[in-house]
């Protein structure tokens, strides 16, 4: 019997914008080929949640209002996704997602939602400057070209711990100032990339090999 990686989908039914859900496809299928079944789990609202009982975690982009359902839930997860990504655990987070990792978000008129205060960055919306477009940016595994529509501004308060996923070659990534997409800290990727992401196949690849990783890793400590 194939052994089973266990992915955790975080909001799916709320989060799940411009074809986020292929990039769980895309990384089942990748899976497959190296010999592994794969389990994935939607957890929602009221839902509990261990991190640890999962292999690799995702969490796709969302609509204004979805994201405020979300924002008044995800608080109980603070401490599990916290130590998770610490442990140097493979997550990916796009739009949404990557903004709730975050201190806060602004929004155009002036309200604060804080995020889960995880790490040291702060996303302001500009619903007068919407970011919509074709993106194209070099990543330590290559090119990524992918697709973009947030009005979300993200800037790092700390630049030392957080670095960029990617450097901008076209389109305009975390904001239209410093020409970088998203965030990287640990195995921790933040992007706004949508169409999925991972139809580039050098970063599904990449991620696919992580996972690997932490499945044996998990293996490993549920035998102790």
């Amino acid at each position: 019997m194939p052994e089973t990686i266990k992915i955790a989908y975080l909001y799916e039914d709320l989060m799940n914008t411009y074809g986020d859900s292929g990039d769980v496809k895309i990384l089942a299928f990748l899976l497959k080929e190296q010999g592994y079944d794969t389990q994935v789990d939607n957890i929602s609202l009221g839902d509990n949640f261990n991190t640890f009982d999962y292999d690799f975690v995702f969490w796709g982009g969302g609509q204004d209002f979805e994201q405020s359902v979300v924002a008044k839930d995800l608080v109980r997860h603070k401490d599990t996704i916290d130590k998770y990504i610490n442990a140097n655990k493979p997550m990916l987070c796009i739009c949404g997602g990557y903004q709730f990792l975050g201190a806060y978000y602004e929004t155009s008129g002036g309200e604060t939602i804080k995020g889960l205060d995880i790490l040291p960055f702060h996303t302001i919306f500009k619903a007068d400057s919407r970011m919509i477009g074709d993106t194209e940016y070099e990543t330590e595994w290559g090119k990524v070209r992918a697709f973009e529509n947030h009005s979300g501004r993200t800037y790092f308060d700390d630049k030392t711990m957080l670095k960029p996923f990617g450097k901008m070659i076209e389109g305009y990534g975390n904001n239209p100032e410093e020409g970088n997409e998203g965030m990287r800290y640990k195995n921790t990727i933040g992007s706004y990339s949508h169409g999925p992401i991972l139809k580039n196949e050098n970063v599904a690849r990449a991620i696919a090999d992580k996972i690997v990783i932490s499945h044996k890793e998990r293996m490993a400590a549920t035998a102790k």
